[in-house]
């Protein structure tokens, strides 16, 4: 008989981590570096569109849109809306539903 078989297996209520994470709260992110110098202006504004339909696609997840058909792109504007950024482009909603369909 393996050595494994032999192991308890965790209750489903504990935790398998070997020491306590430690959880900060409230949240503060983290404070932000500047970009580095030297890149052309497309990677700059790729970067943070990407960052953008990130941030838009964690606020959609968290509202219950887990699938990219269910985010159209009113939803995705609308989402916007609710958490303080400024409207996406159509091409920023496209990136969101393709973070969405990627994640899983």
């Amino acid at each position: 008989m393996p050595a494994a078989a032999l192991k308890p297996k965790p209750l489903p209520t504990q935790s398998t981590a070997r020491r306590a994470v430690r959880l900060d709260s409230p949240y503060v992110p983290l404070e932000k570096r500047p970009l580095p110098a030297g890149r052309p202006r497309e990677w700059y504004q790729t970067h943070n569109r990407r960052l953008k339909a990130m941030r838009l696609a964690i606020a959609l997840l968290d509202s219950g849109v887990y699938l990219p058909d269910q985010a159209r792109d009113e939803t995705i504007r609308d989402t916007a809306e609710t958490i303080g950024v400024h409207p996406p482009s159509a091409t920023t909603c496209r990136m969101v539903r393709a973070f969405m369909r990627y994640h899983r």
